[in-house]
């Protein structure tokens, strides 16, 4: 096990995975002068994916722990989200970003790498005092007592820890100790990601837009990342086959036979790259319990997300920020602090769960139901359309 720090007492919080909820996580909690220790169970820290779109619940999150200006340098600020028929190309609505949503929320909407974010709370991590960092790293179990909690490593060491925060993603092998069995479920879709260079993108689509092309049975989104110097790209279409992994490697030609109905600027789009990446689509039912004791989960450990609302790795910031005031909170009686992060998460996780259930199903109908929601996004204006996710966007957490 590689450790970048060490601390002494008081002891620390350990978090079991250093992706994006973890390290958020570690840095919310120092931002409250609360010790942690990340264990990431790989050799390196490292994220894998093309892009994340973060709403202004989650730049907001960003700016406020001092993350957003080791990330700027990569952020795009996209203006709109342009929705398409995936079949014909026409465009069905536009909806505001840029200027309006970031007046309209106090804080803008992002689009970014997934390296570069993790990149960003990677440095942010590293230059906090009260942040231990280790990689080759894996809590498998825990004990508990009155007073701490003695996280077991896959070697069979122990630390001492006054909580555990299982951040350990969808395949979490901490839940089934924390919550009630569960587990991930496929929802037969797959999702293929890319990155293209910008150079690539046909010259009749607005570049520095999101855009989302709907199809029956199909959708795909596109937008700018690297500060406008890349395009990530994800296709998702419905798929039998069911791999338990963020990045299997998929061909191209497979996903050409895939689109092949789809518009030709799409299809152009999607022949101009090369390096395709796949994973297949996971849910559960909501959780009944995220904790146990000093125990809890974070971000899709306890919430997997499907990818419909551009949402999940923002819950997970959402979730960091308000552990890590309860936990202020309360530092003597650390299971209530962790009872309290669940009750406040539990019904807005829910709520976005479903919410992109639902915008999954919209996005792809066919025929007369399909005509109809087109007929529907044509007759509202894009900003009535965007103000129904006030509830979405316009989060903040209490104080």
């Amino acid at each position: 096990m590689a450790a970048e720090g060490e601390r002494g007492s008081p002891l620390p919080v350990a978090i079991a995975g250093g992706g994006i909820g973890g390290l958020t996580a570690a840095i919310a909690l120092a931002r409250r002068g609360i010790a942690s220790h990340v264990h990431e169970r790989r050799d390196a820290f490292s994220e894998d994916g093309a892009g994340i779109q973060i709403g202004p619940n989650g730049s907001r999150i960003l700016r406020q722990l001092g993350i957003a200006d080791a990330l700027l340098p990569n952020v795009s600020a996209p203006e709109s989200i342009v929705v398409h028929n995936g079949q014909t190309g026409r465009t069905i609505t536009e909806l505001p970003l840029g200027d309006w949503i970031a007046q309209r929320h106090g804080s803008p909407y992002w689009t970014v790498q997934r390296t570069h974010l993790h990149a960003a709370l990677l440095k942010t991590a590293r230059n906090e005092p009260l942040v231990t960092l280790s990689t080759g790293s894996t809590i498998m179990a825990f004990e508990t007592s009155v007073d701490r909690l003695s996280a077991i490593h896959a070697s069979g060491s122990r630390h001492a820890a006054l909580a555990l925060i299982a951040a350990d993603g969808l395949w979490s092998a901490l839940r089934p100790a924390i919550a009630s069995p569960c587990a991930p479920k496929p929802v037969g879709k797959s999702a293929y990601r890319t990155l293209v260079s910008i150079d690539n993108l046909p010259s009749n689509l607005q570049p520095n837009s999101v855009h989302v092309w709907l199809s029956p049975g199909s959708h795909t989104v596109h937008y700018p990342v690297s500060a406008g110097r890349e395009i990530a790209v994800v296709v998702i279409v419905s798929d039998a086959q069911s791999v338990q992994t963020w990045s299997a490697p998929a061909a191209r030609d497979t996903l050409l036979d895939l689109t092949r109905d789809f518009a030709h600027d799409l299809k152009t789009l999607i022949a101009n790259a090369e390096a395709w990446r796949m994973w297949s689509l996971h849910t559960m039912p909501p959780l009944l319990n995220w904790t146990s004791g000093r125990a809890a989960l974070l971000g899709d450990a306890a919430h997997p997300i499907l990818p419909f609302l551009a949402q999940g790795g923002v819950l997970a910031l959402e979730d960091s920020v308000v552990l890590a005031r309860l936990m202020s909170a309360y530092p003597t009686n650390i299971p209530q602090a962790l009872q309290l992060y669940q009750s406040a998460r539990m019904t807005r996780t829910a709520r976005v769960a479903a919410s992109s259930i639902s915008n999954g199903r919209a996005y792809q109908l066919g025929g007369l139901p399909a005509a109809a929601r087109n007929g529907l996004l044509k007759s509202m204006p894009g900003v009535s359309v965007m103000r129904h996710y006030d509830w979405l966007y316009g989060w903040r957490d209490a104080t």
